[in-house]
């Protein structure tokens, strides 16, 4: 199992729209979360000094070859249609990798 932090911004105008969203997650879009092995998925909403809204995601991979359940997730249809009403709301960091949209985050200490 491992364990991933993330981080992207939020527009201030869509915060409550993105609570709203996910409140009532679609029943396909947790399905297929599972399917591709993520477990204990977790997202926080927090204002920081800078005034910007972050989103900070934390889950566990359970599976053998994340970038393949990756893959999978991106082609299923329902996610694209879920990540489609979502990413208007989301504000990706500038200094994130290539190819990211969520900033992926180091872990500097863990404790079972």
């Amino acid at each position: 199992m491992k364990r991933y932090g993330m981080v992207i911004g939020l527009k201030p105008e869509k915060i409550e729209e993105y609570k709203k969203l996910h409140a009532a997650v679609w029943p396909d879009v947790l399905e297929m979360i599972a399917q591709c092995n993520i477990r204990n998925y977790s997202i926080y909403l927090r204002r920081l000094p800078d005034g910007c809204h972050y989103l900070f995601s934390y889950f566990e991979y359970t599976g053998r070859d994340f970038d393949a359940d990756m893959a999978v997730m991106a082609a299923d249809p329902t996610t694209q249609k879920w990540w489609a009403v979502c990413m208007p709301c989301q504000e990706p960091l500038k200094d994130r990798a290539e190819g990211q949209w969520w900033a992926a985050m180091e872990e500097v200490f863990h404790t079972d």
